[in-house]
Order: structure tokens, then sequence, then C-alpha cells
């Protein structure tokens, strides 16, 4: 692959959330996921991670449920959960007389930036093949429950999560903000208002556009709340509720200590 053509996959990325019928081959996302891993950085090369694939209908009904219902997880043929796993790595070395570590908060951003790492490089590996993903950052507020049902062991708990398939829908490419918001030279540059007016100013108009045109439902529930701005809009119980991400944030607390990540 030429820098050019990398540069055409990064270009043609989308959130797939229709997937026509078609299987998706488990020995094909075996070895995608084997070249991904082989593809990406890994700290330490401690490789404390773990994929669950969810292929059985049943399985993934009852992971729709856990999130929150959206139709994708039942029409894709495949979800993916990347796991951090240190439970792996603690088992060997107790085995080989070594002495533990990795229950530790350090050893829980190991494993789940390495499981970060490990799912867009399988995200963008499935996209160069033709398929289409959606990652769930529902997998963040069922984190307990999703690993309960897939049977996670101490020391090791979902992060991400993605549908997989065979695209049913082409949508356009959703805008990002601009560099000069996020890319800094030699130190952190805070961002005056008329900088944040500025660099936000054409997100604020295509995100706001694109929410309105979702639906009659969608803009009177809107109206009702007085919802007049897209920053209004995602910290709206509509969207990202404070409230919801603070409850989830001590539930998120009291799973990484429950899991030995946080003793």
């Amino acid at each position: 692959m030429t820098a050019s053509d990398f540069t055409g996959l990064l270009a043609a990325h989308r959130s797939i959330r229709q997937f026509h019928s078609r299987a998706v081959d488990h020995v094909l996302i075996d070895q995608v996921l084997e070249d991904s891993l082989h593809g990406s950085s890994s700290s330490g090369n401690l490789n404390m991670v773990s994929v669950i694939k969810t292929f059985d209908t049943e399985r993934k009904a009852h992971l729709c449920k856990l999130h929150f219902d959206q139709p994708m997880v039942l029409q894709a043929p495949l979800v993916l959960t990347f796991c951090a796993d240190s439970f792996r790595s603690r088992q060997w070395l107790a085995q080989r007389g070594a002495r533990l570590n990795f229950g530790n908060l350090v050893s829980w951003h190991v494993a789940s930036f390495d499981a970060i790492i490990l799912a867009q490089t399988t995200a963008l590996a499935l996209e160069s093949l033709g398929m289409g993903i959606c990652y769930m950052g529902t997998t963040l507020h069922s984190m307990t429950e999703i690993a309960e049902y897939l049977e996670c062991p101490d020391h090791c708990l979902p992060v991400t999560s993605m549908v997989v398939g065979w695209p049913a829908e082409a949508p356009a490419q959703r805008d990002r903000l601009p560099g000069a918001a996020w890319i800094h030279s030699e130190r952190y540059r805070r961002p005056s208002a008329d900088d944040i007016d500025r660099l936000f100013s054409a997100r604020e108009v295509n995100g706001w556009n694109r929410y309105r045109s979702m639906g009659e439902d969608m803009v009177r529930e809107m109206d009702e709340k007085g919802i007049t701005s897209l920053a209004q809009y995602y910290t709206s119980d509509m969207k990202y509720p404070p409230q919801e991400f603070e409850r989830d944030s001590q539930k998120l607390r009291a799973l990484l200590e429950a899991k030995g990540f946080l003793p």
C-alpha cells in the first residue's frame, strides 16, 4: 500500500450502521485480528488485550440490549469486544514464580490503551477489505454488564466494541475540528474566546443541521427542551447528560476496584 492509498483509506472512513445480510468469514476475521496485533504497538510487548467475537444471533440480541438497543448490533453479522486483559499476564507470572504485577491503575491504562490501539488498527484493516465498522461508546456505560455476560475474569474488562459487516449505506464523511484546534507546537496553547468561536463555527452549523434533519420528533423535543445550539444539545438529556456521566464514572471506579485494577 502506498502513502496515497493509505490517505485514501483514511478519507474513506465512515461509521456504518446499516449492513447487508452477507456473512463475514470467521477465518478472515481471525487473520485480520492477528495481523492487526502484529501491526500495532504494545507497551512492553505485553499484549495485554483480548478480543471477544460474537457471531451468534441470540448472544448478539443480548448484547444489543446492553448496548442500549442499537439496531446495528442485530443487523451486523459480528460484534467485536476489545478488552484490557492483564489476567493472562498475571497467570503467566504466577506460573513462572515471578513477582505479581499488573493489578493496578497503571496496568489498567497500559492494557486499555493497547486495546484501543488494536481496535483502531483492526478497524483500518477491515475497512481496507471493504467492510464497514462502527464503534460503540455504550461499552463504557454498560461495562459491568458486558463483562459479566462475556464472563471476563478479574483483571479483564471490555474497553470498546465495534460492529462489523458489509456496508448497506454510504453516509457522507463527518466533519472534524480543524487542525488549528488541536495541533500544538512545542507547548499547549490555550484557545481564546475568539479562537473557540472561530474553530467551532463550522462544527456548530454542520452538527446542528445534522441533528435537526433527523426528523420532526427530534426537532420537537429539542424545541421543547429549549435547546438552541449544538453545545446545549451535547450536554442535554438527549445526548450526554452530565449526571449520567457522573453516575457511570462512579460505577466505573467501583468496577475497577472490584476487578483488581484499582486496589
